[in-house]
Parts: C-alpha cells; sequence; structure tokens
C-alpha cells in the first residue's frame, strides 16, 4: 500500500512539473509577468523577470522597471516555524514582498518575506534580504546592508561611461551598443584601457 501511494504522489508531482513547465515554455523574461499577475501577484510596467517562481505570488508586488535576475528565490512564509510545529501544529507564518519602482534584484538573492524595498534601489548578488530597505539604497551581504547611495552609484557608473565609450562611436540610436560595428570597437577600446594596460603595468613591474 506504502509502494503504492508513494508511485501516485511520484506521478501527481511529475505531471504538475510538466504542466508547469509546458505553460512557462510560452513566456520569456519579457513576458512571464502575464502568467504571474494571473496567479495574484501585482507587477507594473516594463519588468524584467528571469526566474519562473514567485513564492507566494498573491504577496508578491513589483513596480515599473523592475529587474529581476537568475535563480532569485522569493520566500512567502517563514520555513523557520518548522521547529514550532510540535507546539503549534497549525502555525504558519506567510508575508508580503513589496519591491517599488526602478529597482535591480541581483542573482542568486534571497528575500524573506516582510520586506518592502524602496525604489531605486539595487540588491547586490547573493545578498540576503531580511528587512526593508530605504529608497536609492545598494546593499549586498548576508544580511543585506547598505554599501552605498543611489547618487554615488550614479556618479561611479557616469564616470566610468565616459572613460569606457570609444569616441568615434555612434550613440544616438537605440541599443546603440549591440550594432555590428560598435561591438568591435568597444571590444578594442575596452581591450586597450584596461587589459592592455595591465600588461604594460606588469612588465614595468617586472623589469
Amino acid at each position: 500500500m506504502f509502494l503504492f501511494t508513494w508511485i501516485i504522489t511520484c506521478l501527481r508531482k511529475t505531471f504538475r512539473s510538466a504542466l508547469k513547465a509546458i505553460l512557462l515554455a510560452g513566456y520569456n523574461d519579457y513576458t512571464i509577468y502575464k502568467y504571474f499577475r494571473k496567479r495574484g501577484a501585482r507587477i507594473g510596467d516594463d519588468c524584467v523577470i528571469c526566474v519562473s517562481s514567485l513564492g507566494t505570488p498573491w504577496l508578491v508586488s513589483l513596480g515599473n522597471d523592475v529587474w529581476i535576475s537568475k535563480d532569485v528565490v522569493f520566500h512567502g512564509h517563514d520555513g523557520g516555524t518548522w521547529i514550532l510545529r510540535d507546539k503549534y501544529p497549525a502555525l504558519d507564518v506567510q508575508g508580503p514582498i513589496i519591491i517599488e519602482d526602478n529597482c535591480l534584484i541581483g542573482r542568486n538573492v534571497q528575500l524573506l518575506p516582510n520586506i518592502h524595498i524602496g525604489r531605486n534601489s539595487i540588491v547586490g548578488a547573493g545578498s540576503v534580504v531580511i528587512s526593508d530597505i530605504p529608497p536609492n539604497s545598494i546593499v549586498m551581504g548576508v544580511p543585506a546592508r547598505p554599501v552605498s547611495s543611489f547618487s554615488k552609484y550614479e556618479e561611479r557608473c557616469l564616470a566610468l561611461w565616459k572613460e569606457q565609450i570609444p569616441p568615434d562611436v555612434d550613440k544616438s540610436v537605440k541599443n546603440w551598443w549591440a550594432l555590428k560595428g560598435n561591438v568591435k570597437k568597444i571590444r578594442q577600446h575596452l581591450t586597450n584601457l584596461y587589459m592592455d594596460q595591465a600588461k604594460e603595468q606588469k612588465e614595468k613591474a617586472d623589469r
């Protein structure tokens, strides 16, 4: 009897996994928001979502222009309550995950329940978010803590951008960096800027 029950359970899991894979096959990172909206998630416009699960989707809210990288995990409930089940058998603590406009969640980030990430924020790869993040914050670590501000990050990016862009590249069109001619120019410029300079510095140090 146990073997029969186990087989049935395995078949059900396999069927559900196959059905989900078929459903998700019709979406990509730019359109999967439609699938999550059907499952109760609140998702704004122009979001890129590179995961196939939002945990408990009806407790997830994403603003506009939110980027969710690969392998991000949404924890809709507190799994730690397992150790209290002997005392409180029905205990199950859940909570929302709210991400405001214009945020980027890096790869392999763990988002725990009952958190609110303010707009214009970046969560660095591999971080674990256990509490609210103020707007305009750059955070990383375990647990995630502020390491910079939006304004400082903006200044640093603009300074690097001015240094890294070849002077003879046409930037007047959308996605200019992906144009065939520009790709070669950017690659050569960055090689000269970083790799060749590093090689020259090493050769001077070895003399």
